[in-house]
């Protein structure tokens, strides 16, 4: 595991524990834009419950958020789509040319809205 934490902090992405931090974090200075991908193998999916309580340790983030949950295959997705939070993307290993977003008004990008807790 690599953890460029001066960098992360430059984004006022405070310290999180191992447990805490998604299993992936890219950023994307272009866009200004951060990926915060869960492999659901490791930690389940983005669920309404995992993102209230990333964006609450994120609060003071500068940068926009976008969330991920990876996939190794279909079957795995399904099993798991229910439990996915709104204003989340979906990528899938079998077919990775493609993304699926789960709502919102617009694509693959961060999201300023909370998702619903159903």
């Amino acid at each position: 595991m690599v953890l460029e934490t001066e960098y992360l902090e430059s984004l006022k992405v405070p310290p999180m524990s191992h447990d805490k931090l998604p299993d992936v974090v890219v950023y994307d200075e272009k866009r200004q834009w951060l990926f915060l991908i869960e492999a659901v193998t490791s930690h389940g999916p983005v669920s309404p419950k995992r993102w209230i309580e990333l964006e609450e340790a994120l609060e003071g983030c500068t940068v926009g958020r976008v969330y991920v949950t990876a996939f190794p295959h279909r079957a795995e997705f399904r099993k798991n789509a229910a439990d996915i939070a709104w204003e989340t993307e979906v990528w899938i290993v079998d077919n990775p040319d493609h993304m699926i977003h789960f709502n919102g008004d617009r694509f693959l990008g961060p999201h300023n809205n909370k998702p619903e807790i159903s």
